[in-house]
């Protein structure tokens, strides 16, 4: 979802949670002490979450898989960092900050469809960040205005980049044994003048 920045003001981790927790409606993202609420996002974006949860639920069953796809309510710890990714996949059980199990720790996979909006944070501060996180090790960025998929898989210290950008192509998610064709991704949504803008 799209991030908006709001008040100034820095606040701790800890009043972050106690407020996110406590907001009903909208939620936020925290990062160097700010807070961004999260907007919601348009038809394209959504149909592509949909499809991804879909496709990979369906797939690591199939295939008797360890791991699990969550979508974009599981909020992700980075350090002293709080974000909602669109997609995210954790294998084995999964690790929780706290008593609540509404903080993951652990995930393999993170995914991000991206936006006009958002590109650049996706991009650099928020993948910077993500590096962090030991357990991941594929960082994948969709786009909803045309076919393109790329993706970045963690080999040590090094991440190695592929770009996916024709329906007949299929990305191969590595650290969970997972295909998916931009045929079942891309499925139902169209790529109209209009709708490269906002969210």
């Amino acid at each position: 979802m799209n991030a908006q920045p709001q008040e100034k003001n820095k606040m701790t981790p800890a009043q972050y949670l106690e407020m996110e927790r406590s907001s009903l409606y909208i939620k936020h993202e925290f990062y160097d002490g700010e807070i961004f609420a999260m907007v919601g996002a348009k038809f394209n974006h959504n149909q592509i979450n949909v499809n991804l949860i879909r496709e990979l639920g369906m797939k690591l069953k199939g295939c008797k898989s360890p791991c699990n796809p969550l979508s974009n309510d599981m909020r992700v710890k980075i350090e002293d960092k709080y974000v909602y990714p669109d997609i995210v996949i954790y294998c084995g059980e999964p690790e929780f900050e706290d008593n609540e199990f509404d903080t993951l720790m652990n995930p393999v996979v993170i995914m991000e469809i991206l936006s006009e909006s958002t590109e650049s944070y996706d991009r650099g501060k928020k993948f910077k960040a993500y590096q962090q996180i030991s357990t991941l090790k594929e960082y994948i960025l969709v786009s909803q205005y045309e076919y393109s998929v790329e993706q970045y898989i963690r080999t040590k210290d090094i991440w190695q980049y592929k770009l996916y950008d024709k329906e007949e192509q299929s990305v191969k998610i590595e650290s969970v044994n997972c295909e998916l064709h931009l045929s079942e991704i891309y499925l139902n949504v169209e790529f109209k003048p209009g709708l490269e803008t906002g969210r």
